[in-house]
Order: structure tokens, then sequence, then C-alpha cells
């Protein structure tokens, strides 16, 4: 799995780094039995003008063969907006997979 990690307006530091990885890392069992996976995640802040609401954002894309999971959130916090992205995606994923297995699940038409 390889996690690609991009900032917007803000110092991607080595802690927040680490944090990113951890929370991404968590999906990594549920995407390992299909196939090789490259994570895009990016976090920051959208505008510099922006000083009130929710001013950070995080955004993640999950590419796997023949399938890709995005997800986005706004919070007041951004490792708030981190974990928003990552349970986002961990749904995503379950129920792509639920789907899948119920499809198998089918009895087949003779």
């Amino acid at each position: 799995m390889d996690i690609d990690i991009h900032a917007k307006n803000i110092e991607l530091n080595a802690p927040l780094r680490a944090f990113i990885e951890d929370k991404m890392g968590d999906l990594e069992p549920l995407i390992a039995r299909m196939g090789t996976a490259t994570i895009r995640v990016e976090v920051g802040i959208p505008s510099n003008h922006h000083t009130s609401g929710a001013i950070y954002s995080a955004e993640a894309n999950v590419q796997v063969p023949g399938e890709l999971f995005r997800a986005e959130a706004n919070h007041f916090d951004l490792h708030s907006a981190i974990v928003e992205v990552k349970d986002e995606l961990k749904n995503q994923i379950t129920r792509f997979k639920d789907k899948r297995r119920e499809r198998q699940r089918q009895p087949s038409e003779a």
C-alpha cells in the first residue's frame, strides 16, 4: 500500500505525516486482498483568507484495481477531519465488499 500525502497552505511536519500514515494504515486490512492500493491524501486550508467555520479540510482517494473510493471532510480541527475521512473510506470499502459478497451468494439462473 502506497500513501501519497500532500499539504495545501500548511506545513507538513513529521508528526502530522505520522498521524496520517497511522490513520490510513487502518484501512490496509480491508484492502489487502483487493490488490495493490494507492492512497492519495490532501490536507490543508482551502484558502488563506478563510478565518471562521470549518477551516481545515482533508481529502483522500483510495485507488485499487478497478475501483476508486473517495472521501472528504471539513472540520475545525485538522486531526478530526483526517479521522472523518478515514471513517468514511472504511464505510465505503466495507459496503463495497458486502455488496460483492452478496452478489456472489446469489443463486445462478439456470
